[in-house]
């Protein structure tokens, strides 16, 4: 699976992990580099408090576009460490 923003492949896995119709990526995966760590955050009732990335592509910028669980509650636990991407990032295979 890719996740592409503003034509540059944003993260890259064959070990997605999918909840609720989106992809997480492992974090590994996922260039640091479009990364910009945001203020927001979300909770979930069963996944817990969520933390949000805006992305930054060559100029552009598609705020809190990226989220993950940096404590997942243990019915998400499977999510730790990964990434999932909203907001017109276009998730393909």
């Amino acid at each position: 699976m890719k996740a592409i923003w503003n034509n540059q492949v944003i993260a890259e896995s064959n070990d997605t992990i999918v909840v609720e119709n989106n992809h997480y990526f492992p974090k590994e995966s996922v260039k640091s580099e479009y990364l910009r760590e945001s203020t927001t955050h979300t909770t979930c009732p069963w996944k817990g408090v969520a933390s949000y990335y805006t992305l930054d592509v060559d100029g552009q910028q598609n705020r809190d576009a990226a989220w993950y669980y940096p404590e997942p509650k243990a019915a998400a636990s499977q999510i730790a460490g990964y990434v999932a991407f909203w907001k017109g990032v276009k998730v393909t295979e």
